[in-house]
This record gives C-alpha cells, sequence and structure tokens, in this order.
C-alpha cells in the first residue's frame, strides 16, 4: 500500500545516527544523503528523513505511529535497544506481547524528534 515514508527532523546527523542503528537492526545500510535528506530503501519500500523544506521546525503528529515489520520478537528488542541506545526514548508499556495468545509482539519508542516508532512481530498463524 505504501511507497515510502519520510519524516522530518530539527537535527539531521542525530536523526541519520538513530536510524541508521535502528534500521541497521533490520540489515538496511545506514542512510543515503540527498540534499538536506537521507533514505533508507528495502525491497519493499523507501523511508527517509529530511528537514522541513519550508524552513520551519520539524514537529510530531499527534498520535500518529510509524511501525516497522520485525521477523522474530528477538528483532523487535534488538530494534527497540538499538533505538534506545541512540537517542531514542522507550514509550507505551515495555516491549511485549499484547492481545492474548493471538496478539502480537508490540515494542515502542520515539525518535529524537519525538516521532513514534512501533517495531511490530506478528506470529504466523
Amino acid at each position: 500500500m505504501f511507497s515510502h515514508v519520510i519524516v522530518g527532523t530539527n537535527d539531521l546527523e542525530k536523526s541519520k545516527r538513530f536510524y541508521d542503528a535502528l534500521l541497521g537492526t533490520l540489515g538496511i545500510g545506514p542512510g543515503v544523503a540527498d540534499k538536506n535528506r537521507y533514505f533508507y530503501r528495502s525491497r519493499t519500500g523507501l523511508f527517509g528523513i529530511t528537514t522541513p523544506i519550508n524552513g520551519q521546525p520539524a514537529t510530531i503528529g499527534n498520535g500518529g505511529t510509524i511501525g516497522f515489520l520485525m521477523d522474530s520478537t528477538e528483532q523487535a528488542d534488538k530494534f527497540h535497544a538499538a533505538g534506545v541506545a541512540n537517542g531514542g526514548t522507550t514509550c507505551e508499556d515495555p516491549p511485549g506481547w499484547r492481545g492474548g495468545p493471538s496478539g502480537m509482539y508490540l515494542a515502542y519508542l520515539r525518535d529524537p524528534d519525538g516521532n513514534k516508532i512501533c517495531a511490530l512481530f506478528r506470529p504466523k498463524a
């Protein structure tokens, strides 16, 4: 459904360090520079960070979450830990199972600019 997701940042290099570490846990290489942006490509889409083109400060969307699909609970935990170790902050409940026996494993954090990120692992039925 989605071709790309781009979030704004007020500190491009700090954000790059955060996302290089976070997305590195998914096997995605460091961000590739393009003017005032960095892009991360995978076989399923593109994720980008940018300073706002209009010159105004980047702000977070209240209520928004960007979810990244995980292959395992271990990968979700590594993703979350890498984010916290590189300037992110944990939010919501601690990483863990939600929704009972057929639920999903979720690990939430905020990036250095406050954007809400979620690692999601859903076991195969």
